[in-house]
């Protein structure tokens, strides 16, 4: 036998320096390439089921999130539906306007308890200093009877539930221009 390189014809992508690395390189048996092939066909294999079961799980992810949503709010709906049957009841009342008005007041007690149950509270107002992170001012009003920047009026209530807040409450401030002064 020859034991002289033998010339390939290089194709059109292949330098001259790259078929010179490749025929230095030392030749592998058939058993170690079929070895180190069959090593990559696992490899490959089992990164395409780890991408797949991450997609899955990804999947499952969001269904869940999406269904412990849906479950959540069920439970809220659940608390507001007497209410609404209530207000339904007071449509349909022939009663007096005091005795519809007394109704009402019993179903925005009843949609209080609702709110206590879901953990709602109200944001303190009447008497309280503005607060600007709990508190939105429809207007000042210069008082000389009320200390500077306290509440005097709650316009709409505010909401939150823990330390998050819902909703502000907007309110009318006192401005009271003799304290200011001193």
């Amino acid at each position: 036998m020859n034991n002289e390189p033998m010339e390939t014809p290089l194709n059109e992508t292949e330098s001259p320096e790259t078929v010179t690395a490749v025929a230095d390189a030392p030749a592998v048996s058939q058993e170690e390439y079929d070895r180190l092939k069959a090593e990559r066909d696992t490899l490959v294999d089992r990164l395409a089921r780890l991408q797949a079961e991450f997609e899955n799980a990804r999947k499952r992810e969001v269904r869940e999130r999406n269904e412990f949503r849906d479950f959540a709010v069920s439970g809220a709906v659940e608390q507001f539906l007497p209410v609404l049957d209530n207000f339904q009841l007071a449509l349909k009342s022939t009663g007096s306007a005091d005795q519809l008005r007394t109704g009402v007041e019993l179903i925005v007690k009843q949609m209080e308890e609702a709110l206590r149950s879901l953990n709602v509270q109200p944001v303190e107002t009447f008497g309280a200093t503005f607060d600007p992170r709990v508190h939105e001012a429809l207007e000042m009003v210069e008082k000389n009877d009320v200390p500077d920047q306290q509440i005097f009026d709650e316009v709409r209530r505010g909401y939150r539930i823990k330390e998050r807040l819902l909703r502000p409450a907007l309110v009318r401030v006192a401005s009271n221009s003799q304290q200011k002064e001193a």
